[in-house]
């Protein structure tokens, strides 16, 4: 048989390239540093705000349920992977420590260019 037949003879279809939109973003990951912001534009014109570092967070107390902005001193775990906490990488459901106690990460600081948290452990 020919190269690039079938048995059948017929020919074999290539496969396309990705379009733009089809192809994998750059890993942005999120760490315990000064603040820093990307912005990006999206589809649809729009603006995406990119967390790449950050030393602070928004800390609601189950109890009172009031928010603080407060410092965040370490990473304590990470269910995903351990090395993550080594690395005081910032991710959704990562234990953090805080001025206030510790704290749970609530959202994806990737996605929205903030960190929220929920108390879990007070030291006051």
């Amino acid at each position: 048989m020919k190269q690039g037949r079938k048995i059948s003879g017929g020919k074999y279809k290539t496969n396309r390239k990705k379009k733009l939109y089809e192809r994998q973003g750059q890993q942005r990951e999120v760490t315990l540093k000064e603040t820093k912001i990307k912005k990006v534009r999206i589809t649809g014109g729009k603006i995406k705000a990119y967390l790449l570092g950050t030393n602070v967070a928004n800390v609601m107390d189950p109890k009172t349920k009031k928010v603080k902005k407060v410092k965040i001193k370490n990473v304590v775990e990470t269910p995903q992977n351990f090395f993550l906490a080594r690395q005081n990488r910032l991710i959704k459901s990562a234990i953090i420590e805080t001025e206030i106690g510790k704290a749970k990460i609530t959202n994806r600081p990737t996605q929205e260019g903030h960190v929220n948290a929920i108390l879990i452990e007070n030291k006051l």
